[in-house]
């Protein structure tokens, strides 16, 4: 680690409070619950839209922002919602993260209009944002021991790599049996034990007390986080060429950039530079941010093509990926406990993304008329392999060895490159999509059914190879950054941590 991280880990120590809670493993399992509730929030609803939209008589072209409200909302407040948890408190963050969230929940599944779900929506996102990285940052400074910190991230991981398909499992299966309302109200389940569990195992400590909110910097950051989310969504409706998509993309760049150059001056910074100059740290915020964008071309495509093209129901569909999951959280496990801290980043990551690259480029193979068994599953299993080994050994290097006033903030960050991340993946491939599927059918009778259901999978297949593509620049990106040999973590930020 670098020696300005060791300082401000040192600076962040205290006394003897730092020893390991006895409750450590209950808390990972209430933490990991509030994840799972965030995760699955962003594709639990996704099933239940046409339902949703044949309810409350809502159009196609308005369909899109009951995604995006959530997208935006908990994009652009992630940054803010980490400082607040570090000056504030993590105890009092998650729990207001979590009951908040249980509300929102509530308002949508009780929803009688269009206005009324997509505010309840917004709502979502604004404390998943605080929950999200109080929660995160939870688990950094409750795991002190090195080998329990990779057990601990391993779980972490592999439910923020694998929440995308549970969404779509359980959304399918609450769809089918209940009702599309029941995709929100779920929550109330997970809040209600992360609420109880929280409120009895957690103790609260202000890292960051003596510092102050930077106004300047929150405003900066989180407007140019919802000018790029809302560009990057405006592109799946709109063209590239419209303002509502360039426009507000190049604004975002602007305000971001105006951020940027703020935080070398501000007093307190609400991201500190420190958080990002670590090499290591910022190989793992890219690996984030990619890892997100090539994994939407899985989940979203994919579940069209076994709907649409093979007749899956929205149950069977979700069942479909539970292998892909199964084998995502055993890679977890194994890359994050044996492969990292006997190998280290700089080949276990690029390997598993090169993994992936291979499961992506396979799945390209699929026709209108696949069997399953021999066209998807095995692909999904190397694909669920690579991502395992790729993203929770990423989170965890992300916030490993973090200052303790910091670690909400750099908690936020990595949630954010993933949304970002996310929204980056679903304008392109959408387009992309869109685009291949035009094409196909150029000079075509488009009347032809066998002819328009082989543009979709022409459309499918190009965001397939893009996403492959993504995992591959990836691969790139986290061998050029990533320090040689294992990682050693600072026995003096160990030290700095509190629960």
């Amino acid at each position: 680690m670098s020696q300005t991280l060791t300082e401000g880990a040192r600076k962040g120590s205290v006394d003897s409070s730092s020893a390991p809670s006895s409750r450590r493993w209950w808390i990972l399992a209430i933490i990991g619950i509030a994840q799972l509730m965030v995760v699955l929030d962003a594709t639990i609803v996704n099933i239940a839209l046409p339902s949703a939209q044949a309810d409350l008589g809502f159009s196609d072209g308005n369909r899109q922002w009951i995604v995006t409200a959530y997208s935006l909302a908990f994009a652009s407040l992630l940054l803010l919602g980490g400082r607040i948890a570090d000056l504030f408190g993590r105890k009092p963050a998650f729990l207001i993260g979590v009951a908040g969230f249980a509300g929102a929940s509530v308002l949508g599944g009780a929803s009688t209009s269009f206005g009324m779900l997509v505010t309840a929506r917004a709502l979502q996102g604004v404390f998943g944002a605080l929950l999200a990285p109080a929660a995160l940052s939870l688990l950094n400074t409750t795991f002190t021991d090195a080998k329990e910190r990779a057990k601990a991230f391993s779980v972490y991981g592999a439910i923020a790599g694998a929440g995308g398909a549970v969404g779509l499992l359980l959304g399918g299966v609450l769809t089918d049996a209940l009702d599309w309302r029941w995709t929100l109200f779920v929550n109330l389940v997970f809040a209600v034990v992360a609420f109880a569990g929280g409120w009895v195992l957690l103790s609260n400590h202000r890292d960051a007390a003596n510092s102050r909110l930077d106004l300047p910097g929150t405003l900066l950051v989180s407007s140019g986080l919802f000018a790029l989310v809302y560009g990057f969504s405006n592109a799946e409706t709109h063209d590239w060429s419209s303002p509502l998509t360039w426009g507000f993309l190049a604004a975002g760049a602007i305000l971001i950039s105006g951020f940027a150059w703020w935080q070398t001056r501000a007093e307190h910074p609400l991201l500190p530079m420190r958080v990002l100059l670590d090499r290591d740290r910022a190989a793992s915020f890219a690996t984030v941010l990619i890892t997100g964008a090539g994994m939407f071309g899985v989940f979203l495509f994919l579940t069209y093509y076994l709907q649409l093209n093979l007749g899956f129901s929205p149950t069977k569909t979700g069942v479909a990926f539970l292998p892909m999951m199964a084998t995502l959280m055993i890679m977890a496990q194994v890359s994050t406990t044996v492969l990292v801290p006997r190998i280290g980043p700089k080949i276990v990551i690029p390997a598993g993304f090169a993994i992936a690259v291979a499961g992506m480029a396979w799945l390209t193979g699929i026709g209108v008329a696949s069997d399953f068994s021999t066209a998807v599953l095995p692909q999904l299993l190397l694909i669920g392999a690579g991502l395992g080994i790729v993203m929770p050994p990423a989170m965890s290097l992300a916030t490993s060895g973090i200052a303790a006033e910091d670690a909400g903030v750099a908690s936020a960050t990595v949630n954010t490159m993933q949304q970002v991340g996310g929204s980056i993946g679903t304008a392109l491939l959408n387009t992309l999509a869109a685009s291949a599927a035009t094409s196909y059918l150029a000079g075509k009778d488009a009347t032809n059914k066998l002819v328009r259901a082989q543009s979709t999978i022409e459309s499918y297949t190009t965001a397939f190879w893009w996403s492959a593509g993504f995992f591959a620049a990836g691969a790139v990106i986290a061998f050029l950054l990533y320090r040689r040999g294992a990682q050693e973590q600072d026995p003096d930020a160990v030290r700095a941590v509190h629960m």
